[in-house]
Parts: C-alpha cells; structure tokens; sequence
C-alpha cells in the first residue's frame, strides 16, 4: 500500500457536519490532534455534497484525480494506519489493496462502487480510527508494513501527524477540484474562511489576479 496524493471535514466520526476542530485542553496533546484529525475528515466528504453521479467521479486532472476517488483513497490509508499498523485489523476486505490489485486502484471508484458504499466505507473507517486512537496512547507502538525498516516501529503520535499531513492534503486537492466543477469553495460547512463578497467582486478580483500575472510575465499590455 503507498499513499500518494492526499486530503479537510468536521467533528464526529470521520465527518459529520465539516465543523471546525474545537477547542481542546493545551495539556491533551492527544485530544488536540485527534480534533484536528476530525475536523479535517469531516471536511473531505463534505465536498462531494451537491454533485450529481458523474460530476463525483470525472477526472478533473492529468493524472485522473477525481473527488470520490480522494474519498475512497483516504478511506482505505484511514482504515490502514489506524487498523492493521496498531495490530487492531479493519474488519472490512479493501480489495484495492490486495496482492495483484490493479496499480491506482484506490484512487478512482468503479461504477459498481457506489457513492453511498465509499461514503459509507469512509465513515466507517473513521469510528474504527477514532476507536484505536481512543483506546491507545500517545506513545502507544505499531508497525507499518509498508515502510521501510528504518522508519519502524511507530508511534501513535507519529501516525497521528503523519495522517494530519495526509488529510490536509487531499483535502487541498477536493477544494480545487471542487471548484474547478462549479466554484463552490470553503474550508467546511460552517466556515468558508473566505471574504464574504458577491459574484461580481470574485470576478473583478480574478481579473486583477490574471492581469498581475500578464504584467509580471512581460504579457501585459
């Protein structure tokens, strides 16, 4: 298993509502990164709301990114790292990820993988994960298969930063997906963390940006 490419939702199990991380205790390193964590799934799967079937799942990049597909991806590493790296296995098959499994298999959804069936995976996926992390320790160890042996053993701090990155990232790539489908942007539900403007000023702002970058290439007028 490699994971590659990577993914922001909100609190609750893996995503319920795209809710910012809440305020945690200073003292609780291990409350305060798994309400990250939280909050960074929950906003992941909120992306795909409001699209039709084909929309989810058309390639928007070179490289075939598509937004159930970074679902799906996280969904299976999620599962992983807080799975089978703590000795405490996923109780689902994650046939991507099998011996002989089509190469990227993880990153696209088939058309007889459902929408509800990776929506549904990626939830369950994440109460398994909130579950280990939980149960265990910050300092509480694991191994990960797939990395090399100087790399391992692990720690659960370590994977809980290491799947931080991982969720930011995709989530990263869901906002401009996202967007480039019909310009729907924001970090979660409950916050866009962008200026409040209407159409018309986004628009105006676009053309000062485009100009800028015409002017600065020795392209302006």
């Amino acid at each position: 298993m490699t994971d590659t490419q990577t993914s922001q939702t909100g609190e609750g199990s893996a995503a319920q509502d795209g809710s910012g991380p809440s305020e945690a205790p200073a003292y609780d390193a291990k409350a305060v990164l798994h309400r990250y964590v939280k909050s960074a799934s929950g906003a992941l799967v909120w992306k795909l709301e409001g699209l039709d079937e084909y929309d989810v799942r058309r390639p928007l990049t070179a490289t075939g990114l598509n937004l159930l597909g970074v679902v799906k991806h996280v969904a299976g590493v999620s599962a992983e790292y807080f799975g089978a790296v703590f000795d405490r296995p996923f109780p689902e098959p994650l046939p991507w990820y099998a011996e002989g499994a089509e190469e990227n298999a993880d990153f696209w959804a088939t058309p007889d993988e459902s929408r509800e069936y990776i929506t549904g995976l990626y939830h369950r996926a994440w109460e398994h994960a909130d579950a280990t992390i939980e149960a265990l320790d910050l300092d509480a160890t694991g191994h990960v298969s797939w990395w090399p042996a100087e790399r391992n053993p692990v720690t659960l701090h370590q994977i809980l930063v290491h799947m931080l990155a991982e969720l930011n990232r995709h989530a990263g790539h869901a906002d401009i997906l996202r967007e480039q489908l019909d310009h729907k942007a924001g970090l979660n539900q409950r916050n866009s963390n962008l200026p409040d403007h209407d159409e018309a000023w986004w628009t105006e702002y676009l053309e000062r940006v485009e100009a800028a970058a015409k002017e600065a290439s020795g392209q302006g007028e």
